[in-house]
């Protein structure tokens, strides 16, 4: 039996006094879309930085294909995509030279791009609905196109994990669309994905499983099991207010009671 893409183990993480995570375990195999839904505070981004090996853990482990994740990152197996408010939008690079980035730990020690580099930019450029824009300053984007960007270079790097922090938020609809279709493209191609979001009505067209995280795994299955208003009211502190709408994509319509925010 393989092992699966991404392993984490009874993982927890304190900020001083803080509980980030407390007990997380999970496991996503390999050619699936996981949305992973919480409220503000509720340990997502550190979820994020553990995977990546970013924050040691105090408690428990995480492993990548079975390997550490700074041996996966050093391999390029790991991609990410921020959130925009990490990101130093007015730095002089191109859209071309971040898609590039995604190729440097291919390069060896002098960082100059072969022909195969540039071959894998191209082809994550033109993929990404981005090969027009090449050569603008990567600030000069809409918003979705900017999220585009960051995806491209996980493809280029050739990235078999790839994280999403909030990809959809800001974004317009043509780039939200393009961004599901690679993602679940990338995914029918054996990669595994993980996307953080806050837009539920969406995540059942987008992903095979959700995971609602309140510092520990609350619930992991089907999107439309995770988004039962019981479920969502666990990890929100919610009260449904109204029926969902028939269909698959119904989530409920909720309205926020006052609950003591875990900071993370």
């Amino acid at each position: 039996m393989s092992a699966p893409a991404i392993l984490v183990e009874d993982v927890s993480v304190h900020y001083g006094p803080v509980h980030a995570l407390d007990g997380a375990s999970l496991r996503l195999d390999a050619g699936r879309v996981c949305g992973l839904v919480g409220m503000n505070g509720s340990g997502k981004s550190t979820l994020f930085k553990a995977i990546m090996g970013l924050v040691k853990p105090e408690r428990g482990r995480v492993l990548l294909a079975g390997e550490s994740p700074a041996a996966a990152r050093a391999r390029g197996a790991v991609g990410y995509v921020p959130q925009s408010e990490d990101v130093d939008w007015s730095f002089p690079l191109s859209v071309r030279d971040v898609v590039m980035m995604g190729r440097f730990g291919r390069m060896g020690l002098t960082r100059r791009p072969g022909a195969a580099d540039r071959a894998a930019v191209a082809a994550a450029l033109e993929r990404t609905e981005l090969t027009e824009f090449a050569e603008r300053q990567i600030g000069q984007l809409s918003g979705g196109q900017k999220k585009r960007a960051f995806v491209a270079r996980g493809i280029a790097q050739g990235a078999d994990i790839l994280l999403l922090d909030e990809p959809f938020a800001g974004v317009d609809k043509r780039s939200e669309a393009t961004i599901t279709r690679l993602l679940r493209e990338l995914a029918a191609d054996g990669a595994t994905v993980l996307v953080s979001t806050h837009d539920l009505h969406a995540l059942p067209a987008l992903a095979d499983e959700a995971i609602l995280l309140l510092r520990r795994v609350l619930r992991h299955g089907p999107p439309a099991e995770v988004l039962r208003p019981e479920h969502l009211a666990l990890a929100f502190g919610l009260d449904v207010l109204a029926a969902p709408p028939p269909g698959p994509a119904a989530v409920p319509a909720l309205a926020a009671r006052p609950e003591r925010e875990v900071s993370a």
